[in-house]
């Protein structure tokens, strides 16, 4: 991959991807890769509705640990 797409969805699905298949062992190593800054990734995913769990190493969608 040359580049991370800019489509949210498309976004989210590479960079989990990525993070889950030990390409990059943290969000801030991926995104040096690709010449982004964490946050502003970061931000632009949650103005999208996704948000970054460290703990999973994977964005979610924002409300994914909410109660119903």
């Amino acid at each position: 991959m040359d580049y991370l797409p800019q489509d949210p969805a498309m976004m989210v699905s590479s960079i989990n991807m990525l993070l889950r298949d030990d390409e990059f062992d943290t969000l801030e190593s991926l995104c040096n890769y690709f010449d982004k800054e964490p946050a502003q990734v970061k931000d632009y995913l949650r103005e999208n509705g996704y948000i970054y769990s460290e703990e999973q190493r994977q964005f979610r969608p924002a409300d994914f640990d909410k109660e119903a």
